[in-house]
């Protein structure tokens, strides 16, 4: 099943998304502002999340929450049962918290999918079908959990 993926800040907006892809028959991510488990909490994403699940029963809904660079924040986003976060911290992080997101069953990615931002939105359902009819950055499947590194392009000597 196709997916959209929007950045909502609020329950109105992320019940509008949820309509907009209901409409087209499409599965949403919904994923929070940069760094939004620092200043609203993994229990505000996630209470919105079940809120949304709650609006339109039929369709597949996912929540990402971003978490920066505090790995605290991405442990009590697993707690809040939470299986996709956005973590920017220090790469030497990475792997311990990887071993905690598989025993969450949770996902920990590096960089943000590419979504559409309702921030402004003085109308977000009519720029949720906007964003959608004008061929939206739809994917066919969840984004990767890890990022393959980048190739380095020098060998290093006497090695």
């Amino acid at each position: 099943m196709r997916r959209a993926f929007f950045v909502v800040h609020s329950l109105s907006q992320a019940k509008a998304a949820v309509a907009a892809a209901a409409e087209r028959n499409l599965a949403v991510t919904l994923l929070s502002a940069p760094g939004a488990a620092a200043f609203a909490g993994a229990g505000w994403f996630a209470a919105l999340i079940r809120a949304a699940r709650e609006s339109q029963r039929h369709v597949e809904i996912a929540g990402i929450l971003d978490c920066g660079p505090r790995a605290d924040l991405v442990q009590a986003a697993f707690r809040e049962k939470l299986t996709q976060v956005v973590f920017t911290g220090d790469a030497r992080q990475v792997r311990p918290l990887r071993d905690i997101a598989r025993q969450w069953q949770a996902e920990i990615l590096r960089r943000r999918p590419r979504a559409c931002d309702l921030r402004h939105a003085a109308d977000p359902a009519a720029v949720c079908a906007v964003w959608l009819d004008n061929g939206a950055d739809l994917k066919k499947r969840r984004p990767r959990a890890i990022q393959r590194p980048a190739a380095r392009s020098k060998k290093r000597k006497g090695r």
